[in-house]
């Protein structure tokens, strides 16, 4: 399957090209600048600029499924977290409705249905993450949206809690991108939302308890 990843060169999107790469798919690298690009392609991806804020057809063109790992980041303020957490989603989706990219994977935030329950100075980005995900649940994609709970740089190991109303925790990046790359393949993440935290199961054995 040849895979655009949006947000490829953030911690979780880099740990994702390295998991769709074992996996055996094809990768394609969404930058904004050019200097990025070498350090991506080195992980095993096909390189292509595109502005979230823009046109993004070229990137999208002869895909078989878009992962959008972006995010606006903490040090950003409220209308740069509405243009990339909800209008640069909701950008992407379009097209690739546009040009029948069939398969269609969010990354979101655990809390991005409940926003009013997170923290004041993440309540808006979870209020952007909702309205993305809301699009993308309407849209005639076959989507998958993953909410983990606050995420760590440790290695991780692979096992997982996955399903709603999971409550708080952590997980590491290195098993996001896993769940991510499994849930690309995976019959049963199709149509799915759902959260992820640290547990004591496999990845696969997780998500097919979905």
């Amino acid at each position: 399957m040849k895979v655009l990843v949006v947000g490829a060169n953030g911690t979780t999107g880099r740990l994702i090209l390295q998991e769709l790469n074992k996996a055996g798919h094809e990768t394609r690298a969404m930058i904004r600048e050019k200097e990025q690009a070498s350090e991506l392609e080195k992980l095993g991806a096909e390189t292509v600029l595109a502005d979230l804020e823009g046109d993004v057809s070229k990137a999208l063109k002869g895909c078989d499924a878009v992962i959008f790992a972006a995010g606006s980041g903490s040090k950003t303020g409220s209308d740069k977290t509405a243009a990339v957490d909800r209008d640069g989603a909701i950008n992407l989706m379009e097209e690739a409705e546009k040009q029948n990219v069939r398969r269609f994977i969010l990354l979101s935030n655990m809390g991005a249905g409940t926003p009013e329950k997170g923290p004041e100075e993440l309540q808006h980005y979870l209020v952007m993450k909702g309205e993305a995900e809301d699009r993308l649940e309407s849209s005639r994609l076959h989507y998958t949206i993953v909410r983990p709970g606050a995420l760590t740089n440790s290695e991780g190991n692979g096992h997982i809690r996955a399903g709603e109303n999971l409550g708080s925790g952590s997980i590491a990046r290195a098993d996001v991108a896993k769940v991510i790359a499994a849930s690309l393949d995976l019959e049963n993440a199709n149509h799915k939302i759902f959260e992820i935290l640290e547990g004591d199961q496999q990845v696969a054995d997780a998500l097919k308890s979905l």
